[in-house]
């Protein structure tokens, strides 16, 4: 009896803290939407999102804020998943998308697609996740080839270290490559590596929502797996698990979903990192309710910090990126020392 009324309340917890972020997202959106440099009463956006709004009101909401603020939610919630997948992967509270490389791997191929190809037709556009997640697999690839022993299995520290290292020689190969550029390709890409959602209309908004409800959805999926996976690979063996397969699919649906985030958001890092760490302050290491509450924190993370980065130095704008990176940088340093 004791243990269903402790069961009852947990739960009870839990749906209350999921309601508060679904509050709390909802608030921002609507206060996101009214942020920049041209001021819209707030009765005039209710108005506007309910199809009543100006002319001039429907243009500069519809047509310019909602698909970033959208863009922005979406890739939020979906680093975050990546995230939390990669530290039950991992068995790393340290592992993120951005530090282990993967961001970077995308944003190298994304970087190649859109200097050679016009980024402004309908089927690039839809293409461009694709051509991430081709750039972050390699790059994904050769992280874990270089962290794996054939005796230990994954071995956890090495692979932070190894993604650390092999990010940054992407990035200066980035760098490297941006000399050739015209001028107009290389203002996209230095926006994207200062972590700017330069993406901000509705093609991208549906070239990216597929992948994340499909790559989530098998995130949800494997819940139990990952909650076994933390047990330790012995462990998971033992009560049936396949784990180097099983690590293998969740490895891809992590890299999936962080290169489609990136091929539209810029290089973000970060979210992913700090996203799955307050889901699991908030609602415990069970994986039914760290992912979804991950991907609420990230995307109220990342919404948060690219109103702010608009509203901060009107009329220009601080980069999301660097906003996050703000927030991020700090956190990552105290969470290395706290693992010693």
């Amino acid at each position: 009896m004791m243990g269903t009324t402790m069961e009852k309340k947990v739960r009870n917890k839990r749906l209350v803290i999921l309601a508060v972020l679904i509050i709390l997202l909802v608030g921002t959106f609507i206060y996101s939407v009214n942020a920049g440099f041209s001021k819209i009463p707030f009765l005039d956006v209710i108005k506007t999102l309910f199809g009543q709004g100006s002319a001039q009101d429907t243009l500069i909401i519809s047509q310019f804020r909602l698909p970033r603020i959208v863009v922005a939610v979406l890739v939020g919630a979906g680093l975050a998943v990546s995230g939390a997948i990669l530290q039950a992967v991992s068995q790393n509270g340290l592992a993120d998308p951005g530090i282990l490389g993967i961001n970077n791997g995308a944003g190298l191929a994304v970087m190649l697609y859109i200097s050679y190809f016009p980024s402004t037709l309908d089927v690039p556009v839809m293409f461009m996740p694709f051509v991430g997640f081709m750039g972050a697999i390699v790059i994904a690839a050769i992280v874990y080839g270089l962290s794996y022993s054939r005796e230990e299995g994954l071995l956890p520290n090495r692979l932070v270290l190894t993604g650390v290292a092999v990010s940054a020689a992407v990035a200066a190969l980035m760098t490297l490559l941006t000399i050739r550029l015209d001028p107009e390709n290389y203002q996209i890409v230095a926006e994207w590596l200062a972590g700017n959602i330069w993406a901000s209309n509705w093609q991208y908004v549906f070239a990216l929502l597929p992948w994340l409800l499909v790559l989530v959805t098998i995130g949800m999926f494997k819940v139990k797996t990952m909650d076994i996976l933390g047990f330790g690979d012995q462990v998971a063996t033992g009560l049936g698990v396949r784990t180097e397969r099983e690590k293998l699919i969740l490895l891809v649906v992590a890299v999936a979903l962080a290169a489609a985030c990136v091929s539209v958001s810029g290089g973000i890092a970060f979210i992913g990192l700090i996203g799955p760490h307050i889901a699991r302050r908030l609602v415990g290491s069970g994986h039914r309710w760290v992912l979804p509450i991950s991907a609420l924190v990230g995307a109220l993370l990342l919404l948060v910090a690219d109103t702010i980065g608009r509203i901060i130095v009107q009329p220009s704008e601080i980069f999301a990126g660097i906003v996050v990176a703000v927030i991020g940088a700090p956190y990552f340093l105290y969470l290395l020392a706290k693992a010693k």
